[in-house]
């Protein structure tokens, strides 16, 4: 009698994709990564995370505190970049917790002793963009709404391509032939245009941006997947479930998708990377999010507005290059680990 366990395919794609070392640490340092941008606030921030005054813990995270609770002159918000402000916590407060980088995205440090774009120093470590904001701040909280944003792009071309493919191959005949049609006259229509005419309509933003870009993103990834299911609705599986009665959804869910969603896996981390692209260049075209977001693309527009300020531009383009190489090593480990024909 054998003693063999029996693994499961899902299990078998696993291990492959471990031992593909690259892709298996590119994906543990971009998961990483991405989790520490979600809690951006905790780590880059104007405000301290949290704080004791007279016995009283503060959150100013969560709740806008008045100066005059801990000892300043005005009821407005308290500015904890004001040396004033933060002698008053340090010195007469119990105890203080400061983020690790101690501004946000859209903080502009009136305090700095250079003239805007500020070089890196101990205060900015990664200096500072024309406005005096700082450039390490924007990045990271850059990087989290690039990464949403192709994540977004992504989830929803997927669930589109998918849909439209599978109509196409599993029907086939006058529904593929017209589908087909209908997809090279959208194609045809010119995005950029249609950006940069909704772009003067519109205030740009980030759902603008996602709908018009989810018009388009779908259809790509249609095509493998309506090669997929042509090739599989004449397998013997397909037409013994036919014989069986089960009707054509039934069908498509549980039998033919699971075996058609190769192409549609291998290619996820490749699709994300070109989301994350797309945004960047929109914003360094100014056609994307609005100046006060933080962006890479933005950022990256003002490295070339402002060549002598190579912080910025040097900067915002490693983060891009690492963000994208992660991607695409994660890609190619997807892509061999689905393979079968290497070895388990």
């Amino acid at each position: 009698m054998s003693n063999k366990t029996t693994v499961s395919p899902s299990t078998r794609i696993w291990k492959r994709f471990k031992s593909h070392r690259r892709a298996y640490f590119s994906l543990v340092v971009f998961g990483f990564l991405f989790f520490f941008s979600l809690f951006a606030e905790l780590f880059s921030n104007d405000k301290p995370v949290v704080f004791s005054y007279d016995s009283k813990v503060f959150l100013p995270l969560i709740i806008e505190y008045p100066e005059t609770d801990f000892g300043g002159d005005f009821q407005t918000p308290a500015d904890y970049l004001d040396p004033f402000i933060r002698e008053l916590l340090e010195d007469e407060g119990d105890w203080v917790v400061y983020p690790l980088n101690r501004y946000s995205f859209n903080t502009i440090n009136y305090f700095s002793p250079y003239p805007n774009p500020a070089p890196p120093s101990s205060v900015n470590l990664l200096g500072t963009d024309d406005r005096g904001r700082d450039v390490l701040a924007r990045l990271i909280y850059g990087f989290r709404i690039s990464v949403l944003f192709g994540i977004s792009l992504t989830v929803i071309g997927v669930v589109v391509g998918v849909f439209m493919g599978a109509i196409q191959g599993y029907f086939a005949g006058k529904t593929d032939l017209f589908i087909q049609r209908f997809i090279e006259v959208w194609g045809a229509i010119p995005e950029l245009y249609l950006l940069i005419i909704l772009a003067s309509i519109f205030e740009p933003g980030l759902l603008i941006l996602l709908f018009i870009l989810s018009l388009f993103g779908w259809m790509g990834l249609s095509d493998y997947v309506r090669a997929e299911f042509l090739r599989n609705r004449n397998l013997d599986y397909v037409t013994a479930a036919k014989a069986l009665g089960l009707g054509s959804r039934k069908i498509i869910t549980r039998h033919v998708l699971p075996n058609s969603l190769t192409p549609v896996i291998a290619f996820l981390p490749f699709r994300m990377s070109g989301a994350i692209l797309a945004l960047t260049s929109l914003d360094f075209l100014g056609l994307g999010v609005p100046s006060s977001t933080p962006s890479l693309g933005e950022l990256l527009a003002q490295g070339k507005a402002n060549l002598d300020a190579w912080w910025i531009s040097l900067s915002t383009f490693a983060v891009l290059v690492s963000t994208l190489v992660l991607l695409v090593f994660i890609g190619e480990g997807l892509r061999d680990s689905l393979d079968t024909r290497k070895a388990s």
